[in-house]
């Protein structure tokens, strides 16, 4: 009895640490959704499909193969105020329950928030979480898998990963978004 109470408990590990998103009611309000949820498997079938020239992006598969989980949940609005900042909130506790650490915290005034989050394994980075929040956009990303930062940007714009790499800013912005 104690084997199967054991097997059970063990199988169930997996699946309590993928993220619930409980998002699913706000694609009814929205105008435009994205919703991707690839596995390992679907990642690598995609990674076949999506690396295209080998020859022009030899790396791209390479960093698909650590990942175990890519989830984006995008939601576009019509108006303001179709969403609350709250309804992330159950993401945000579920990442911090589960080991995960905010990395970067960035809060425009009238312009929405954005968190990316990551998850220590071993001395490498297990998992990302980006939620960035605008006042008529929701995008959530969730990739689970070790991830090499440096080679991470080659899935921006692929696999439904919005490019992040303006969310810096360049040299000498004063932090103000383009009219």
């Amino acid at each position: 009895m104690r084997r199967l109470v054991l097997g059970c408990l063990l199988a169930a590990l997996p699946l309590a640490a993928q993220i619930q998103f409980g998002l699913d009611g706000l694609a009814a309000k929205a105008t435009h959704t994205v919703d991707v949820s690839l596995d390992a498997a679907m990642l690598k079938l995609a990674g076949n499909f999506l690396a295209g020239d080998k020859a022009q992006n030899p790396g791209f598969q390479k960093v698909l193969s650590g990942l175990k989980n890519v989830t984006v949940k995008s939601f576009t609005f019509a108006d303001v105020n179709q969403y609350k900042i709250a309804d992330v909130e159950p993401i945000r506790s579920q990442l911090r329950a589960a080991g995960w650490a905010k990395m970067i915290s960035v809060h425009e005034d009238k312009s929405g928030e954005t968190e990316i989050y990551t998850k220590p394994d071993g001395g490498q980075i297990g998992g990302l979480a980006v939620i960035a929040a605008e006042p008529k956009e929701l995008t959530v990303v969730y990739i689970e898998g070790l991830i090499d930062l440096e080679k991470l940007a080659q899935l921006a714009g692929h696999l439904g990963i919005p490019d992040l790499s303006g969310l810096a800013g360049s040299k000498g912005d004063s932090g103000k978004k383009e009219q």
